[in-house]
């Protein structure tokens, strides 16, 4: 069985990780099956609260190609599945010290069921993300002296 893990690659190098969690996501049937074939996207994506429910925003997931007309619509917003404990959390966190709710990755667990990771987030200065990149070209550097 092929592993489903579909990541956001701007999320670390954007913003600063705070706290994880792991949510489920409620989908339709053409939803899944276009995620289990790989066709689902994260960048640009987002989380908000809308009352007490959490959503992602702007995530996209491919129409599936034998879904006729009871196909999906490609960057619906969707609700995503936590604890209430979890959710007032983040609620209370991201009102209080401005902090921001970030998909990191989208994957099928052993059960079948798709999970989304999220983090509360801090968003990077400028001098930041040159850090982050001076740290990765001396991780690299190392790396690449080691293997001699």
């Amino acid at each position: 069985m092929q592993r489903i893990n579909i990541k956001n690659k701007r999320a670390s190098f954007e913003f600063e990780l705070i706290e994880k969690f792991v949510a489920g996501i409620q989908l339709f049937g053409t939803e899944i099956k276009s995620i289990r074939e790989g066709k689902a996207s994260l960048v640009d994506s987002f989380c908000y609260f809308s009352g007490n429910e959490l959503y992602v925003k702007e995530m996209h997931i491919s129409e599936y190609k034998f879904g006729s007309y009871y196909n999906h619509e490609e960057k619906r917003e969707r609700k995503l599945l936590l604890n209430r404990k979890e959710l007032d959390k983040l609620d209370r966190k991201t009102k209080e010290s401005g902090l921001t709710i970030v998909p990191l990755r989208l994957f099928i667990n052993d059960r079948g069921f798709a999970k989304m990771e999220i983090a509360l987030c801090r968003g990077k200065k400028h001098y930041d993300k040159r850090e982050s990149l001076k740290q990765r070209d001396h991780k690299r550097e190392i790396d690449r002296l080691m293997k001699r």
